[in-house]
């Protein structure tokens, strides 16, 4: 009786010293309570009061002993499952061979483009500089032999950041639930998953990824525990190491948004709260909301575009990624055409030009001699977008009636009517109600004419896009259209690639459909006329703010762009939390060294039940304290715990995971390992509270039993899971699974799985 009513009192000191007043601070005893405090707690009324001190210090101590030594363990056993074979296989595996070259473009300062952020392959180059890789290996293609270069640097480090994943997570959820035991069962779900193991140890963008992520959810969960004592030093480490960890997780890729939407939902939560505090003022509210925006906002913004500072001095040399970008962005490009060049400023009519489409690898314009084949509208002569630079992209620009006047040429204007005549051909840009080659809605586009002759289907309109009458074409800097002046429709590179007769360049068409799109939209990129005075093309440079811009817009078109090919693997997200199909890493047959990327089916499957048993907990504790049903005072905690860090952990997967079912990308299984790192978080909550109110089915000590077991049976069930597919993660050869004599024999529990 006399230990009830101590853990009684216990618990409502806890409760009191919950209650946020930033005007007093609690004591250390109050600050920092674990599970085993009441036992320290009750000795004390047995005692005399120095010796119920010494024997709380002992017991806070012995706490203090056992969680350092679960993070040792953790820790050890995260790293050693992570670096175990890390250069094996001793050849590229998977998108090694897209990271990895990026590495390689980095080191030798070359431009390209990816449709993400650049800090993840920054890090990944820097990574191999710093251990000898001097960006040599061409990465051509998976199976291609590292030999003598030091690849094991990259690797290396994205396993290293890869490893903190279980630790951050053990820490996470240590502190939403108190429970050293939910900690340890999140921990085993992932040191011991095949899945996180693989995707860790390659030079992929997702060890990165996660890693930036978790360390901004463990650093707002810490920075929500020292809510008590606002704007101590503590306190703002918190806070700016999360605004840090969010500018991380966003340069590395756009999903990073999500994890930001999660941290943005919780500060809106906790300003909500600071409001209803009445022993606040004001002015108070307005300290709390400014730090949060300088710490939150601010910081993360800075740091985000000073990646990107950092990745334009870097790649100043001509590339390969040059055709994604406008003209004058390539203009500042070491090595390309238009770098330190000199053209004149406007069109002019008489001036040979070459003119770009805005679109992704939207191409050049382009003719050639050969015709359009037999049954593919009329029969003339072939007009493309090449993505290379020709000498058939040149055009000249002529006045309808083929007039060149002497002196000084006259400067083309938006609205005027032209002609463009090929250079090489001499036969006119051409469109005419012919069905295009490949998009039938829109009509074809031709070479027609010779030597300035025509008909009045040649005529083209300029328009420069926002401009008005009379505006003039400027080189590089104008968006241009070129409107149809018999038929209405507007010039248009859709992007197909054509047949074989085509010389597979892309088609481009007269579109009916008069909507501003990039595809539709031109520049003027070279410009030749010697009647002109040129200008150097430094002075039409853009600035920093304008190429961080444009660099944004490519990328979102490029993520957009990325659809299923013909015949490509597209997995959906409904696949992923049931483990429906993995990815090859590496090798097909038995005589290769194969790697395949699957999560551990047992981990995944339990993730899966803990998800709807979650859903099933709090609805049973809501009915329950909402009827007025009297509760212990355990599972009111319990219930807290549920709805509050199990609720934000759940938060956190749907906001990882939701997305995905709108976005009109393709997509991959990987996609998925960010949420199941939450979703590893609230089964490691949800299985430790259910199993801590085993007393509801025994009573002493079987309860205590039930529970020990259960969580033995679960440690040892997933253990041993990993034993049996950890061949996954750290290669086979031999007959494959469904072969007799394979290491995985048997194993090949759907048939979906492929290895």
């Amino acid at each position: 009786m006399a230990k009830e009513e101590c853990i009684s009192q216990w618990h409502k000191a806890k409760d009191t010293s919950t209650v946020r007043n930033r005007k007093v601070f609690p004591s250390p005893e109050q600050t920092h309570q674990s599970p085993i405090t009441p036992v320290s707690k009750n000795k004390q009324d047995d005692a005399p009061c120095s010796n119920g001190s010494s024997a709380d210090f002992s017991a806070r101590r012995k706490v203090d002993s056992s969680n350092q030594l679960l993070l040792v363990v953790v820790t050890g056993l995260s790293f050693a499952t992570r670096l175990y074979k890390i250069t094996e296989p001793p050849h590229v595996c998977w998108d090694e061979t897209h990271f990895g070259k990026m590495g390689s473009y980095y080191i030798n300062r070359t431009f390209f483009f990816d449709v993400h952020p650049p800090l993840g392959k920054m890090l990944i180059a820097l990574a191999g500089y710093t251990t000898g890789y001097d960006g040599t290996f061409p990465f051509v293609k998976p199976g291609d032999k590292y030999e003598h270069h030091n690849y094991w640097g990259m690797r290396g480090f994205c396993a290293v950041l890869g490893s903190f994943l279980p630790l951050f997570a053990y820490l996470i959820v240590q502190e939403l639930s108190r429970s050293h035991s939910a900690a340890i069962i999140t921990a085993t779900l992932l040191i011991f998953d095949t899945g996180c193991i693989t995707i860790s140890q390659y030079i992929l963008l997702d060890p990165i990824l996660m890693f930036f992520i978790m360390a901004a959810v463990l650093s707002m969960v810490k920075f929500n525990q020292q809510s008590y004592r606002p704007f101590t030093a503590p306190w703002w480490l918190w806070l700016v190491m999360c605004g840090a960890a969010l500018a991380g997780a966003l340069g590395v890729k756009f999903v990073g948004l999500f994890v930001i939407l999660l941290v943005g939902l919780n500060t809106v939560r906790d300003l909500w709260r600071i409001l209803g505090d009445l022993s606040l003022s004001l002015m108070d509210f307005a300290k709390h909301f400014l730090a949060r925006v300088v710490g939150l906002i601010l910081l993360p913004l800075f740091l985000y575009v000073a990646v990107f500072a950092v990745h334009f001095v870097l790649l100043n040399k001509s590339g390969p990624g040059d055709g994604f970008f406008s003209s004058t962005f390539q203009s500042r490009l070491i090595g390309n055409n238009l770098y330190n060049a000199s053209m004149p400023e406007y069109l002019a009519y008489g001036s040979t030009i070459t003119v770009k489409n805005l679109r992704i690898a939207g191409g050049y314009l382009h003719s050639h001699w050969h015709l359009y084949p037999e049954g593919v509208g009329a029969k003339q002569q072939q007009v493309t977008a090449y993505l290379h630079k020709d000498y058939n992209n040149m055009w000249l620009v002529r006045k309808p009636d083929n007039n060149t006047p002497s002196g000084s040429p006259d400067l083309v204007r938006h609205g005027d009517i032209i002609r463009l005549e090929h250079k090489e051909t001499t036969r006119n840009l051409h469109s005419h109600l012919h069905q295009a080659p490949l998009t039938k809605k829109h009509f074809q586009v031709t070479g027609y004419g010779i030597n300035g002759t025509g008909d009045t289907n040649d005529l083209w309109q300029v328009e420069v896009c926002g401009g008005r009458k009379g505006d003039l074409v400027k080189v590089l800097r104008s968006k241009v259209r070129f409107l149809h002046k018999a038929t209405g429709c507007v010039l248009y590179s859709s992007g197909k690639t054509l047949p074989k007769w085509g010389w597979e360049q892309v088609e481009v068409t007269c579109s009916p459909y008069l909507k501003e799109t990039p595809s539709s939209q031109w520049n003027i990129e070279d410009h030749i006329n010697p009647r002109l005075p040129n200008i150097s093309l430094s002075l039409l440079k853009p600035n920093f703010l304008e190429i961080l811009l444009e660099s944004h817009i490519v990328m979102i078109r490029g993520n957009s762009g990325l659809k299923p090919k013909d015949n490509e693997m597209n997995s959906k997200p409904w696949h992923w939390p049931i483990n429906y199909q993995g990815l090859r890493f590496s090798g097909v047959n038995e005589t290769e060294y194969r790697v395949y990327l699957l999560g551990n089916p047992v981990v995944w499957w339990i993730n899966l039940a803990s998800l709807g048993l979650y859903l099933i907990m709090v609805a049973v504790a809501s009915i329950g304290i909402q009827r007025g049903i009297s509760l212990q005072q355990k599972r009111l905690e319990h219930s807290d715990v549920l709805k509050g860090g199990g609720g934000l952990l759940l938060l956190g997967w749907l906001l990882h995971y939701a997305p995905f079912y709108i976005m009109g990308r393709i997509l991959y299984y990987h996609h998925y390992f960010p949420a199941m790192l939450f979703s590893s978080m609230l089964t490691g909550v949800t299985l430790d509270i259910l199993l801590k109110n085993a007393d509801l089915l025994l009573c002493q000590p079987y309860s205590d039993w039930l529970q020990k077991g259960g969580q033995m049976v679960l440690l040892f069930t997933v253990l041993y899971s990993f034993y049996m597919f950890h061949p996954l993660s750290y290669g086979m050869m031999g007959p494959l699974a469904h072969e007799p004599g394979s290491a995985m024999a048997g194993l090949k529990w759907m048939d979906s799985w492929e290895f």
